[in-house]
């Protein structure tokens, strides 16, 4: 893994944001958000936001909670629901939901597409700007909270099995304060530091 965030891509300069204007959905059962109106469903599988399940247009929990977030979604329920109502219902069904959101939040801000990962954890398959629909996402971006221990083996071979797929792997640091860190790692580089001697007095 190298020591610095890389410059490209996730740095800090902010790109255009792929965002729809307001759109209407519904909380069902189960935690999940509806979207019904064929107009919404168009501008949002435009922009990068939800998937067709079966017959059902759904957006993922972090999506949901970004577009609430940033005030382009209108939820319908039984009473009006805010940010923290819909992230409360989120963490009942899944506990990684603030991690996630984070990550999602960040890298939509920079104006890149990211989308439901391979598995790898709090993972997300991520677009080069402009190119969401055209090329298959360039990169396999997986959080982990600071001070988290992780398994060296489960380390390497998740960055193994993401190159194997011929992406690059990018690991997003969660800061305490809820900041966002990108490191680029490579199978190679990770060897490096592995095997690296220690310094002897």
């Amino acid at each position: 893994m190298s020591s610095a965030p890389p410059a490209e891509p996730f740095s800090d300069s902010s790109g255009p944001e792929e965002a729809p204007e307001i759109v209407e959905a519904r909380l069902a059962s189960g935690g999940q958000v509806l979207v019904d109106e064929l107009q919404f469903q168009d501008e949002l599988r435009t922009k990068g936001f939800g998937e067709k399940e079966d017959a059902k247009y759904v957006l993922k929990p972090y999506e949901a909670l970004y577009l609430l977030h940033t005030k382009r979604l209108l939820l319908a329920g039984q009473k009006e629901i805010t940010f923290d109502f819909l992230f409360d219902i989120m963490a009942k069904y899944d506990k990684n939901i603030m991690s996630k959101f984070l990550i999602y939040r960040d890298l939509r801000s920079r104006g890149y597409v990211a989308k439901e990962g391979f598995g790898f954890g709090n993972d997300f398959r991520v677009y080069e700007r402009g190119e969401y629909e055209k090329k298959p996402a360039k990169y396999v971006v997986f959080g982990i909270n600071e001070g988290t221990n992780v398994s060296a083996r489960n380390f390497y071979e998740s960055i193994e099995q993401i190159e194997r797929m011929g992406k690059e792997a990018v690991i997003a640091v969660i800061e305490r304060r809820g900041e966002v860190i990108y490191y680029k790692a490579s199978k190679m580089g990770f060897l490096e530091n592995r095997h690296r001697p220690e310094n002897k007095a």
